[in-house]
């Protein structure tokens, strides 16, 4: 059996209070000069212009943009430093704030919806933690959540672009080392548990259209020291309540399970 890992409810992070009034950002133009990127066809010369993709053009009965419907990943558009295993400070320079604050998290919100509107792109994607960071506290992490989110709603109404999926970091914490809906140690289950009906609720409020489990450290690397029955039955367990709870809320969209082989587990229970 493996060992529980630590459970590390509390963050490092600074006092980060919803009570706390916060100084918002001036808004600005985060790409000054660039004007919406529009399809200019293959002979185009201009390296800002989509060659092939027409978003407005009609395929077997389909918009082009609604066949493909791409979307903006928060967690490395935004919260990616550029960092590798020879540079784990990150090689990238960005004209917006990159920390791990409120402050922060509110002014990446301009900066999406900036970026989206100019690239033509109308869905995005997004992880808890990439869109607001974690309190000291499952309460005070979600009223830091809450104050993003509304932000976030008030964008999209703004400039219609669309949430396409949801999901939880149940991975980067050192929490989750050993797992988190199959982790052996019950409080990290039930920290992750919250995590997810949380999620579940803002992916709801902001529409979107499907909530994602990536299930990237619940697995085992070897059955030597896991007892693979018992956490494959608390894995279902957990889906199952995970189901259970979006008909009670009225999600109207689909669960979706991404499969990610030896990443970073050896084998994956999803």
């Amino acid at each position: 059996r493996r060992r529980s890992s630590p459970a590390r409810i509390d963050s490092d992070l600074s006092d980060m209070s919803a009570t706390k009034k916060q100084k918002l950002p001036e808004a600005k133009e985060y790409f000054p000069g660039q004007a919406a990127i529009e399809y200019k066809g293959s002979d185009s010369i201009d390296p800002m212009a989509f060659k092939y993709y027409n978003a407005e053009e009609v395929v077997a009965g389909k918009k082009m943009k609604d066949w493909l419907r791409f979307a903006v990943c928060w967690w490395h558009t935004w919260k990616g430093n550029g960092a590798d295993i020879f540079g784990l400070d990150g090689s990238y320079e960005r004209p917006w704030s990159t920390e791990n604050t409120l402050e922060g998290a509110l002014e990446r919100v301009d900066v999406h919806f900036e970026f989206c509107q100019k690239l033509g792109v109308e869905y995005y994607c997004f992880h808890d933690r990439d869109v607001a960071p974690e309190g000291k506290s499952v309460a005070e992490t979600d009223a830091i959540l809450d104050q993003v989110v509304a932000k976030m709603a008030a964008k999209q109404k703004e400039t219609k672009v669309e949430l396409l999926w949801g999901t939880c970091n149940l991975f980067s914490h050192p929490r989750y080392m050993n797992g988190a809906c199959t982790n052996p140690d019950p409080a990290v289950v039930c920290h992750a548990a919250a995590a997810v009906k949380k999620c579940l609720e803002v992916t709801k409020k902001l529409g979107g259209a499907n909530f994602v489990m990536w299930g990237g450290r619940d697995g085992y690397q070897t059955l030597l020291n896991t007892e693979y029955a018992q956490e494959n039955a608390n894995y279902a367990h957990f889906l199952r309540a995970l189901s259970a709870y979006k008909k009670e809320i009225g999600f109207k969209g689909q669960l979706l399970l991404e499969p990610k082989p030896r990443e970073p587990m050896a084998h994956q229970y999803n």
